[in-house]
């Protein structure tokens, strides 16, 4: 990774950097916005994957972007990934749509615990360094602080919490069980698959996991809730937010995936702690998400802490001297 990063200009990564928060920022803006207009939010995520597999397919069929070389025991190989991305990016779907964008991202900052947990449970173990597991502490509690309301007490949209914290357990797990898959496809250069085509395949296996969770759930309803949505904003402002939140969707995580490439999980991990503060502002601004005292100084100690765990998660343990 270091090798990689000192090939790419600070200008590049600059550039990476902010098409990757700024497609981030829209994604969750239009996210919202087709969720307010259509109560189906497994329909939404499907679509906004579907949006990235035709840019994909646009990018192999015009020759931009090489194609991959895959065997079947290599698409096998990432049934895993795909399946973790699609439950990670449906409860992440699904908590904005029942809850504030802010409060999602706010729980969101708790991955570290789960990947932390996945991490000792999950073999091969992934034990980090104490100071990292120290972190974990003011995550919680900045978490838990920000769902206290003055007044009022603890006050946690329950269903939002728990489609957000499925979402976690499910990127825990991606990172824990595609690390190995991922470095072993990209070193073979036969198989095409650098960062952005290891993403499009991956968000391909998504889609086919998600359709199933569209049948089961919506399906029954689909055409009424669809109807009633084109109704109430028009046909082709429903279609616009969707269209727009997977295009911004797919692009921010290829934009990620490129900056993570070039310089390593920590760095990547850090800026993407910085994201949600951007996320959690303009959120709450565009759409008047409340944000009192407690949920700005819980979040702020949350996002500390997410940042801490960053910096000190990688750190190599001290080398013993020789006897």
């Amino acid at each position: 990774m270091a090798a990689a990063a000192k090939k790419e200009s600070p200008l590049k990564l600059a550039l990476l950097v902010l098409a990757w928060y700024a497609g981030n920022t829209l994604y969750n803006i239009y996210n919202k916005k087709a969720s307010k207009m259509l109560h189906a939010h497994w329909f939404i995520a499907a679509a906004q994957l579907v949006v990235g597999i035709v840019w994909s397919l646009v990018m192999w069929g015009t020759g931009m972007r090489k194609t991959p070389n895959l065997t079947s025991s290599d698409i096998v190989a990432c049934i895993p990934i795909g399946l973790c991305m699609c439950i990670a990016h449906g409860g992440s779907v699904l908590a904005m749509g029942v809850g504030a964008v802010s409060f999602a991202q706010i729980v969101k900052a708790c991955e570290p615990v789960f990947a932390a947990a996945v991490g000792l449970l999950v073999p091969p173990v992934d034990v980090k360094p104490i100071l990292a597991y120290a972190m974990l502490i003011p995550i919680v509690g900045g978490v838990g602080l920000a769902c206290v309301k003055e007044g009022k007490g603890v006050d946690i949209n329950m269903e939002a919490f728990m489609y957000a914290s499925i979402a976690n357990v499910a990127a825990a797990f991606k990172g824990k069980l595609g690390g190995s898959v991922v470095k072993g496809l990209k070193g073979d250069k036969t198989k095409n698959m650098d960062s952005a085509n290891v993403y499009a395949v991956n968000n391909i296996l998504s889609f086919i996991f998600t359709v199933p969770m569209v049948v089961y759930s919506e399906l029954p309803t689909l055409r009424e809730e669809w109807d009633a949505s084109v109704a109430e904003h028009g046909f082709n402002a429903v279609v616009m937010n969707i269209a727009l939140s997977g295009f911004f969707f797919y692009i921010y995580n290829e934009f990620a995936f490129a900056f993570t490439a070039s310089v390593g999980a920590v760095t990547s991990s850090v800026l993407n702690t910085a994201k949600r503060v951007i996320i959690i502002v303009v959120s709450a601004v565009l759409f008047n998400e409340a944000m009192e005292r407690n949920t700005v100084i819980g979040s702020a100690i949350a996002i500390g802490g997410t940042f801490a765990y960053s910096l000190t998660s990688k750190k190599p343990a001290p080398k013993k001297k020789a006897e």
